[in-house]
């Protein structure tokens, strides 16, 4: 289980690690639990009237998705407790939320014949922190591939709780070294799997298929494809960029937060925001690039974030520029990373004029090893020595 649930469109680690394990395993994909708050507010979105069927005995909520692959739609609605300051009242109503969740899982669990099975929990810090007491499954495993408990949603309680429940599992695995040392002040039985990517619609890109947004556009392009936000991206830093190299056009491809649209970036010539795109769009975007940026902002969420894009990029072979954090040490063999805003403007210039035909084969071949194959290989011997 995990805080995405199966039927949101975009991709996720979670849904990544339950396809990848289905190859050997029989898995069952459990979904967030339906909340009060989301019932009333959105009532009417499909998914939710989905939940509320299932709620009603209308629908089963177990649905099989592929072989040896099952998802489940829990058929319980659970209160929304996140708003609650004091903390005793909220560990309180938290584990009536998890006995209610526990119970409907246990109806799958002997549907499908579940015995020996294992536990994967993918940063569900609240609503799962009780189902290994609950449950009792073989072996539990953590899944820490942000840091959780500096956002804002997680961070009251998340903070008291988190640690409690690395300390409970039986193993943690995480997506970069800085989470698995935070892991391991809890909890010994803390390794790093690596992360994966699923990077197919990378492999054969025509290099003369040119979105149109771009082919007017002057050379060189510096681009960068992601969510923007304020939280994770350095503004400055960008604005930066523009102004000192006015001949080169920055291309920002993904949906902005309201700290971007109101930036002063909308106002520079050669600074253009091209808005979200379909994710199958994105390669031509990545690959029209001449050089890609990935400017984060220093802070406790980002300095662990692993940046999936960044393989993206470097699966297309292009010269990549970004924030040194300690996860992105990972790729310093093959990543240009910098310490400061005049160190990230003269590795743009440098990573453009110095690139080569080899330097873009050793990226390609880099980034084609972080596969969800290898990442949940990594998982599986440490599993395996547990269990043994």
């Amino acid at each position: 289980m995990g805080q995405q649930a199966w039927d949101v469109e975009i991709g996720s680690n979670c849904k990544n690690i339950a396809l990848e394990l289905s190859k050997y395993n029989r898995v069952l994909y459990i979904n967030s639990p339906l909340d009060r708050i989301t019932k009333i507010r959105h009532g009417r979105d499909t998914k939710v009237v989905k939940r509320i069927e299932i709620i009603d005995g209308k629908k089963n909520g177990l649905e099989k998705v592929k072989s040896n692959l099952w998802t489940y739609y829990p058929d319980i609605l659970i209160e929304s407790i996140n708003w609650i300051q004091i903390h005793k009242l909220f560990v309180f109503l938290n584990k009536r939320n998890n006995r209610l969740f526990a119970k409907s899982i246990q109806r799958p669990i002997r549907e499908l014949g579940f015995t020996n099975w294992l536990l994967f929990n993918d940063s569900d810090i609240f609503r799962s922190f009780h189902l290994k007491e609950i449950l009792q499954p073989t072996l539990s495993i953590y899944y820490s591939r942000d840091n959780m408990i500096v956002t804002d949603y997680w961070k009251r309680h998340g903070k008291i709780l988190e640690p409690k429940l690395i300390r409970d599992s039986d193993l943690c695995v995480t997506n970069s070294e800085y989470l698995r040392q935070y892991c391991e002040t809890y909890n010994s039985n803390s390794y790093y799997i690596g992360q994966g990517c699923d990077l197919e619609m990378f492999k054969h890109v025509d290099s003369k298929d040119i979105p149109s947004s771009l082919q007017q556009l002057r050379k060189p392009l510096i681009g960068y494809v992601g969510a923007l936000t304020a939280t994770r991206l350095d503004i400055n830093l960008i604005q930066l960029i523009a102004e000192r190299l006015p001949a080169w056009n920055i291309v920002l491809v993904g949906p902005e937060d309201s700290v971007f649209k109101k930036s002063e970036l909308h106002s520079m010539k050669n600074v253009h925001f091209l808005g979200s795109k379909k994710p199958e769009e994105l390669p031509k975007y990545i690959n029209s690039f001449d050089v890609c940026i990935n400017p984060q902002i220093l802070n406790d969420f980002t300095i662990g974030n692993y940046p999936r894009k960044i393989d993206e990029y470097l699966a297309l072979g292009k010269p990549v520029v970004a924030t040194k954090t300690d996860t992105m040490l990972a790729f310093k063999d093959h990543v240009s990373l910098a310490e400061s805003y005049t160190d990230f403007i003269d590795l743009i210039e440098k990573s453009f004029t110095e690139n080569s035909t080899e330097l873009e084969r050793k990226r390609k071949q880099f980034a084609f090893s972080h596969s969800w194959e290898n990442s949940v290989r990594e998982m599986s011997l440490f599993t395996n020595k547990h269990l043994a």
